[in-house]
């Protein structure tokens, strides 16, 4: 083998980006990567607690499984790492089969986002990443609100310093509740002092940074470092002050310094019949938030991505997550920000950001141990209130009620039954509202507008007509959902001749938005044909697909068909218009 065919064979191992990487990226994405790992510190920190997991978890899987991301996804800015919903989906399926913070808790963690990164990846080998338009944009957008309220429901006693052990939202509130009077005032200082800074330089300090003169792109910058010196003024208070030991401010506390996390196990048999439909809610819900934020960023980019391929990087990045870190990743909305706006190019601003959480983890973590824990839940639920969209619930309801009927009862069903049941709610409501819109189709009667070969539906436009002939067009496939609601709307038309008209004679079925008819419709079209014939109407099919025909073809219904089958509508009117005239 010649040393060509060793740099080749080399270089397909390698991702396309590293083969062909741009030289004039290289310093923003090495700045990016290293601005990138000191901001999401405290919010790895802060999703692991909240996905029940100690600290240190967050911290590992931001390092090898973000590497495993960029080798094998497709997008060259998303950010993989610990993420708000994936933390609190794990909580919500782990929580009532182990104690959060306990050896078996975590042990469940490593095996679902093992299972889970195996079943994404798979979807993604076998070229199934279009599974991730089954669920529609309302039920994703309904889902992620409800998921925002439980993350804010669940750090209120972090927050405030509540001594509350509760499961279940209702229970939790309730519980918040009765320990108000209780609270600690100096981490309710902290927390909420925290809460109000984060808001306000969320909403705020960007557009106050631009009036004084900051160019967007820095004015933005200033405010994706704001949560990190907020988290560091806190810690610089605990710290001088002793409030963690003097007034019972609680603290992340002691963080296990190590980098060598690899932990190599074979999940029992026990773990798989527990996480088997945990680990299909977590795959579905990662799928669906990564391609969804990869797709997002490459319209703006004027890039394209691979959905499959895509998969296979974040499968991959759960897998390696499962021992290394042990808690499920995923594409964050918040981190991924930071990474654009720190001016990630490429990949390679990821793996630089991985090596630079590695050496953050070598040198040691022993400062993070005083941080207080009531910051990181303001964090968490400030990024918790961006996620709460009424804006899109309002457009939802406005544009198509069934649409809003999802995105709400998603929402509502994630906060009042949880995150799989509430989920599984927003799908039966979608396919219900899909089974309702199909099984009840728009129908239009038709005529020609005078002097062109266009036809438009006689109650929107001045169109002409034959007496006695219908065209009738049906804006849905034919299917047994439907055959109730267009065999009363033909019936009608045929029986309720305008006055001073004659009788129907033809009707024309015009076919131009019918994509399928099943057997059940054809049947009843074949039963149609022979009813009406019996009555002297003729029927008479126009602008027929060519899939649709070339299934007709095959069937008595072409053969018997008591009419003609017309290319199109102008055709079908003329020659209905010249029997009519020499009739006369």
């Amino acid at each position: 083998m010649t040393q060509v065919n060793i740099v080749q064979r080399l270089q397909s191992l390698l991702p396309n980006w590293l083969v062909r990487y741009p030289r004039q990226h290289l310093q923003s994405d090495v700045v990016a990567g290293i601005v990138t790992a000191v901001l999401v510190v405290p919010q790895n920190l802060a999703y692991a607690l909240l996905a029940g997991l100690p600290p240190q978890a967050g911290l590992l899987a931001s390092v090898f499984p973000v590497i495993a991301y960029a080798l094998w996804g497709s997008s060259m800015t998303q950010a993989v790492g610990p993420v708000a919903v994936t933390a609190i989906v794990t909580f919500s399926v782990l929580s009532p089969l182990a104690d959060p913070f306990t050896a078996q808790y975590a042990a469940l963690a490593a095996s679902l986002a093992l299972f889970s990164g195996l079943l994404v990846w798979a979807f993604g080998w076998f070229k199934l990443g279009f599974l991730s338009d089954l669920l529609s944009r309302p039920v994703v957008s309904g889902f992620i609100s409800g998921s925002a309220v439980l993350i804010v429901l669940s750090q209120i006693k972090v927050l405030l310093g509540l001594d509350v052990n509760a499961h279940g939202s209702w229970q939790q509130l309730s519980a918040t509740l009765r320990s108000l009077p209780h609270y600690r005032p100096f981490t309710a200082l902290i927390g909420l002092a925290g809460t109000a800074v984060l808001l306000f330089s969320r909403h705020q300090l960007g557009s106050i940074l631009r009036r004084a003169g900051l160019v967007r792109e820095r004015a933005d910058f200033v405010v994706r470092l704001m949560p990190l010196v907020v988290v560091l003024v806190a810690t610089a208070l605990v710290m001088a002050l002793d409030l963690d030991t003097r007034h019972g401010v609680s603290v992340v506390g002691p963080i296990a310094e190590s980098v060598s996390g690899f932990v190599f196990f074979v999940p029992d048999a026990n773990a798989v019949n527990l996480l088997v439909v945990p680990a299909l809610i977590v795959a579905f819900i990662g799928m669906v938030q990564n391609i969804g934020m990869a797709q997002a960023l490459a319209v703006k980019r004027r890039e394209r991505i691979d959905a499959n391929q895509e998969l296979i990087g974040l499968g991959a990045a759960n897998v390696v997550a499962a021992f290394y870190g042990g808690m499920p990743v995923g594409g964050g909305i918040s981190r991924t920000a930071v990474n654009v706006s720190a001016g990630a190019q490429t990949p390679l601003a990821s793996v630089v950001a991985a090596l630079s959480m590695l050496l953050i983890l070598a040198i040691g973590t022993a400062g993070f141990s005083r941080m207080p824990l009531a910051v990181l839940a303001a964090s968490i639920m400030v990024a918790a209130f961006s996620m709460i969209d009424l804006a899109a619930m309002r457009r939802a309801w406005a544009y198509d009620r069934a649409d809003g009927f999802a995105l709400i009862g998603t929402a509502l069903g994630v906060i009042a039954i949880g995150l799989q049941w509430g989920i599984a709610l927003g799908i039966a409501l979608s396919l219900a509202s899909l089974l309702y819109h199909a099984s009840t189709p728009h129908i239009a009667v038709m005529g020609r507008i005078v002097g062109t070969e266009h036809f438009r539906n006689v109650e929107r436009h001045g169109v002409e007509t034959i007496p006695g002939v219908r065209f009738v067009r049906v804006d849905e496939s034919f299917f047994f959902g439907n055959l109730r609601a267009i065999e009363a709307r033909l019936g009608f038309e045929i029986n309720h001749a305008p006055v001073l008209e004659p009788a129907v004679h033809d009707l024309v079925l015009v076919m131009s938005a019918v994509n399928r008819v099943d057997m059940t419709a054809l049947e009843a079209l074949t039963e149609m044909d022979e009813d009406l014939g019996k009555r002297h109407i003729r029927l008479h099919l126009a602008e027929v697909k060519g899939p649709v025909q070339d299934r007709l073809a095959r069937t008595p219904l072409w053969q018997s068909l008591k009419g003609r089958i017309y290319l199109s509508c102008n055709d079908a009117f003329e020659a209905l218009a010249a029997v009519q005239k020499s009739a006369k």
